[in-house]
């Protein structure tokens, strides 16, 4: 009888952590994040896209993650997966002769580029006005060239 009580009690207590591991590894802390690039100038080329997650990789352009996209109707769209919840800034630039680069005559850029937050830029992409939070859901950001 004991043993059958002591075999019922490590049963329920099974089940009970079980279902408290099932509740644990149900609460999201990872998200997707899609960016959508809008008003590209040409179909040509890609759209290179770094996502970082302090502002000194952003200063460094050490991206966190990066993606390229294929640009269809002037448009492109990526899906960033897996992203953990912080603080975060995308930018991107249309590589339209796909040498890899963000190419400048002098110091002005001849290929558009952006960051989330849509800022009015003149100069390089600023930390703090491109950063957004990751919480508890899955984003999507329009980026207008």
């Amino acid at each position: 009888m004991i043993k059958l009580l002591l075999a019922l009690a490590l049963g329920l207590l099974n089940l009970f952590i079980q279902a408290q591991s099932t509740i644990v590894n149900s609460e999201n802390t990872s998200f997707d994040i899609t960016v959508k690039v809008q008003n590209i100038s040409s179909n040509k080329g890609k759209v290179i896209l770094g996502l970082y997650n302090s502002e000194e990789n952003f200063n460094k352009k050490m991206a966190f993650s990066g993606k390229i996209g294929t640009i269809n109707d002037f448009k492109s769209e990526v899906v960033f997966t897996n992203v953990p919840k912080g603080t975060y800034a995308i930018i991107c630039f249309h590589d339209e002769n796909e040498n890899n680069q963000m190419d400048f005559e002098g110091f002005m850029p001849t290929e558009d580029y952006g960051a989330t937050n849509n800022p009015n830029i003149f100069g390089p992409p600023q930390y703090n006005v491109s950063k957004f939070e990751v919480k508890d859901a899955n984003l999507t950001f329009e980026i207008f060239f």
